[in-house]
């Protein structure tokens, strides 16, 4: 399994290289790199009048520095994530997204229901809580040691505790 490179925010707009300063408004989010998904921020006004193609993306505030972190990220956006990655085939965005399976398992807002067996590929159905139909997701069997690297690096992509 490759590692990702993660970056933490700069505080600076990717697109224009403008500082964001403590206060304002800016928009985080995950982009295809030539290492795969790469978290990459940028200022309101750049977002606004570029719109960047992004894989998905969340808006933020940066904080000041003597200010306490108040970083939230809603289950509605981890539930966004783990929908959009549903059709992908890489193997990182196959592991990433059985990582926010198992975050969104832990959160009960997917329940396990059953698994498949198609050769030596698993997959498990899972139910939204609350729903009817069930969501696949391959179990790419990653060991205690993956899954906690990769938990690691999506709560910094995302600025959380996971």
């Amino acid at each position: 399994m490759a590692d990702w490179v993660i970056n933490k925010p700069l505080g600076e707009c990717c697109g224009t290289g403008r500082k964001i300063e403590p206060g304002e408004e800016y928009f985080g989010a995950l982009v295809e790199g030539e290492q795969g998904l790469e978290r990459r921020d940028f200022s309101a006004e750049y977002w606004d009048s570029a719109k960047p193609e992004v894989f998905c993306f969340w808006k933020s505030r940066l904080a000041s520095p003597d200010e306490k972190k108040e970083l939230f990220v809603s289950d509605e956006m981890l539930m966004a994530f783990f929908e959009r990655l549903a059709h992908e085939t890489d193997s990182e965005k196959v592991n990433f997204r059985f990582v926010l399976a198992l975050v969104l398992m832990r959160k009960r807002r997917l329940k396990y229901d059953a698994t498949k067996m198609d050769g030596a590929r698993e997959t498990w159905c899972l139910r939204v809580v609350g729903e009817r139909e069930t969501v696949d997701v391959v179990n790419p069997h990653l060991d205690e040691e993956q899954i906690e690297l990769l938990t690691s690096q999506i709560g910094q992509i995302l600025q959380t505790d996971l």
